[in-house]
């Protein structure tokens, strides 16, 4: 039997505060009333499961998944690549991460996209992998532009990639984003601007990591990401899950 080990409660300062009127939407987004602790099923506890079996070979590769390798996407390549952890630094295996981002000039590909830059037909800008018996994973990519969004005036958002993380069950489902270091515009988004300790904002942001560059083709940027593991913690009396 496996010792569950000892209980670390749920550090709330480390998530953004729902309701911060400086980023409009959440002001009409944001819960009224106290979040209620309710039963599982069997549903949220057992599945579906999410493409586990039907990682493609160049799924993660969104510098030319989108053409099937015909053809390669244009901007600058980088690569992306971290582990997937528990809080105590443990490897988390098999685990289904999926990214999705906008193109070198800023655009995602998505029909409500009205932004000015163009889109590059060899681009789709999502992908998907699974970790390895280490947790690692990594994806070779395009790093995305930056772009406007109407918030107030000129708000823009910073250069970044869109991060969900799958379990292996339906309710287990963390989504994040992840930032490049040195860049000017995250001490001016209002949407980083929710996560108001300094310390855990630069968590979002990957150094560079020239030691993963490879000479001529691309760049690196760190990311790891840490989860909650097998000693999650407890909401109201019940199991919190991811």
């Amino acid at each position: 039997m496996i010792d569950p080990g000892r209980l670390v409660p749920r550090d709330r300062t480390a998530h953004p505060v729902p309701r911060d009127p400086e980023y409009k939407t959440t002001v009409a987004r944001s819960p009224n009333l106290p979040l209620l602790s309710m039963e599982s099923t069997t549903t949220e506890e057992t599945g579906p499961r999410f493409g586990h079996g039907l990682i493609g070979a160049l799924d993660n590769n969104l510098i030319l998944n989108w053409t099937k390798g015909a053809a390669p996407a244009v901007g600058e390549r980088i690569l992306m690549h971290g582990r997937v952890m528990d809080e105590f630094g443990r490897p988390v295996p098999n685990t289904l991460v999926e990214i999705w981002q906008a193109n070198a000039g800023g655009r995602y590909r998505h029909v409500k996209d009205t932004y000015f830059a163009p889109l590059d037909p060899n681009f789709g800008g999502c992908g998907r992998t699974l970790t390895d018996e280490n947790g690692y994973y990594e994806f070779l990519t395009i790093r995305p532009g930056a772009y406007p969004w109407p918030n107030r005036g000129n708000d823009w958002r910073p250069m970044h990639i869109h991060i969900s993380v799958f379990g292996h069950s339906f309710g287990q489902r963390l989504i994040t984003q992840m930032y490049f270091e040195g860049d000017p515009l995250i001490d001016r988004c209002p949407i980083a601007s929710t996560i108001k300790d300094r310390s855990q904002l630069d968590r979002l942001v990957a150094p560079l990591d020239m030691a993963r560059a490879r000479p001529l083709d691309y760049l690196a940027y760190k990311f790891d990401i840490v989860l909650r593991g097998r000693r999650q913690t407890m909401f109201e009396n019940k199991p919190a899950g991811m």
